[in-house]
């Protein structure tokens, strides 16, 4: 403890405004398990950046550790690029405090000289990403914390090629705010560095969203879409994109519409939530819609719902919107001719189905860490290739490369799209998604997530790990375990015939069993909460359509015995 309240001791010099001042001292003679939590490590960067609580100490977000990563990127940045004007550009979202903090993320990066584009009011994730590369920017932040609860905020990091920062970058970024003191920070703005953007980017990005996600599909004017964007910022683009490429009945949740950094209609603004769509799924069984989109806070994740079998509304998850994205990028490529450098992308925790669907269709197929930066710097390594689209099971999809990040913009217009094609078709799009499973196999996930908070929770997640590494399944549902797949140590190994294989990724803290009827089980933190994730895969055969309920019933019963199994249920 001694060491904490030195930390936070030196939160008391003149350098802290008096407020911050004030907090500190009231902490240290009141409250010292909340003393404890702020000051007992400095912010990481995690998977994207930085995300955390707001509030004083080193381990919240607010002006001082902010301003800390943006004087080591600027540091950085100044001695990477030594000849010509650096620019970044800066958006935010809409919660509390991202434009104050946008702001002093702008006033820092002026006052080490460097050219600041700051948009002059919230606007979407991949906006941000686009207009890295729109405005030939050395760099771009957003301030959001994603999904996150409102006590959140956070900061995500992008580079020259509009996607998230990535290897060697990170490391020598985050070198760089390591060897700062907070009182290295220039907080003295150089006004005439700061330009105010809008308009110009914004049509820009909205006429590329339309370009990459605008097939004209038929029956446009009798599809009925409802929409809602959470309290966030997708208001902003997605209404207008929709319009743009031609579709009249959009239902817009009003109570929903304006943002609101509380989210106050929602437990969580996360569209991986049935909750966050129950409003936008009540007016659409009302209004007789097809399809309802719902996207996150920033607009990088949407969740979808469709019309099922027996007509009701039902939310399909990241897996199943993906494949079904993916497929119709893929015919739409397939009928112009393949080029034969065509590829397409997921993560090692989304459904397996991704890859067999890339067999079937003769294109390559990429598999990345969680976190789209991966899938961004596929694009920028492999610049021959061409990147079709890709997701991960997070509610997360990229269509083409202009934007280097997932794009709920671009992603719920295509959504849109295959359905309004598909009822045009005389089908509609669960019923496309099944014939997917016949196709390629019928994959099932399922997500498990445990949040532990604090300290002790950070150490019950490194736990629940180990024991999870150092006590291996022998066999899931009856099915032998066959490849264990260490992402920390980059190796596989088949434990019943002891062969190894070098795993060619980045190391991650990532166990994976898979089993030898395929089934795979996964299990990694959360990089930007305080969470450990399950995943688990199953799988088997569709022979037709017609049998979908009886099948799917079936892996439902498996998941579930897999689940008491892993005393997971």
């Amino acid at each position: 403890m001694d060491n904490i309240l030195d930390t936070a001791k030196t939160w008391l010099t003149d350098f802290f405004d008096p407020a911050v001042k004030k907090e500190v001292e009231y902490l240290i003679a009141n409250d010292q398990e909340e003393l404890k939590d702020r000051f007992y490590k400095n912010m990481e960067f995690g998977t994207g950046g930085m995300r955390g609580v707001m509030g004083v100490g080193t381990n919240r977000i607010n002006k001082y550790t902010l301003g800390k990563s943006t004087q080591g990127l600027s540091n950085y940045l100044n001695k990477v690029y030594k000849d010509g004007e650096i620019k970044v550009v800066i958006a935010f979202d809409c919660r509390h405090n991202s434009d104050t903090l946008a702001r002093t993320v702008a006033e820092v990066f002026s006052a080490n000289n460097i050219k600041v584009y700051l948009f002059s009011d919230l606007r979407t994730t991949p906006e941000l990403s686009f207009a890295v590369r729109y405005l030939k920017c050395h760099a771009g932040i957003v301030l959001t914390a994603s999904h996150n609860p409102p006590e959140y905020n956070g900061y995500k990091v992008y580079w020259t090629d509009g996607g998230q920062i990535v290897p060697p970058q990170d490391g020598a970024i985050i070198a760089e705010i390591n060897s700062l003191d907070f009182e290295d920070i220039k907080f003295k703005a150089n006004e005439d560095l700061i330009q105010v953007i809008d308009k110009e980017v914004d049509e820009a990005f909205i006429e590329q969203s339309v370009q990459n996600g605008n097939f004209n599909a038929d029956g446009k004017d009798d599809f009925k879409i409802v929409f809602t964007s959470l309290h966030g910022t997708s208001i902003t683009a997605i209404p207008e994109v929709l319009k743009r490429a031609g579709y009249k009945n959009v239902t817009i949740i009003e109570e929903q519409a304006k943002p609101d950094g509380n989210f106050p209609t929602v437990k969580s603004p996360n569209p991986e939530e049935p909750e966050a769509l129950s409003m936008a799924v009540k007016k659409a069984e009302e209004i007789g819609a097809d399809m309802v989109v719902g996207t996150d806070p920033d607009s990088d994740r949407l969740g979808i719902a469709v019309r099922n079998l027996d007509g009701k509304m039902e939310i399909v998850n990241g897996n199943q919107a993906m494949v079904l994205m993916t497929k119709f990028l893929l015919d739409k490529k397939k009928a112009k001719g393949f080029k034969g450098n065509e590829f397409i992308a997921t993560t090692i925790v989304s459904t397996p189905m991704m890859e067999e669907m890339a067999k079937a269709y003769g294109v390559e197929f990429k598999t990345a860490l969680t976190g789209f930066k991966w899938i961004g710097k596929m694009i920028k390594d492999f610049p021959q290739s061409k990147f079709v689209g890709g997701g991960e099971e997070s509610f997360g999809y990229m269509v083409g490369d202009f934007v280097r990040d997932k794009d709920a913009v671009t992603s719920t217009l295509l959504a849109c799209e295959i359905a309004s094609q598909a009822k045009a078709n005389g089908s509609f799009f669960y019923k496309d998604l099944i014939q997917c499973y016949v196709d390629y196999g019928f994959y099932k996930e399922h997500l498990v997530s445990i949040t532990k908070k604090g300290i002790s929770g950070a150490e019950e997640i490194k736990q629940m790990l180990k024991d999870f590494k150092e006590n291996p399944v022998e066999s899931v549902a009856g099915s032998k375990v066959k490849w264990i797949e260490d992402y920390n140590t980059s190796t596989a190994k088949n434990v019943l015939t002891g062969e190894e294989k070098i795993i060619d990724i980045p190391k991650s803290n990532v166990l994976i069993y898979e089993t030898e009827d395929g089934t795979r089980i996964a299990a990694r933190p959360s990089g930007t909460e305080p969470k450990v994730k399950f995943y688990i895969s199953t799988n088997t055969k569709l022979d037709k359509a017609e049998n979908y309920k009886k099948v799917s019933a079936e892996l439902d019963a498996k998941i579930k015995n897999i689940l008491a199994e892993l005393k997971l249920g």
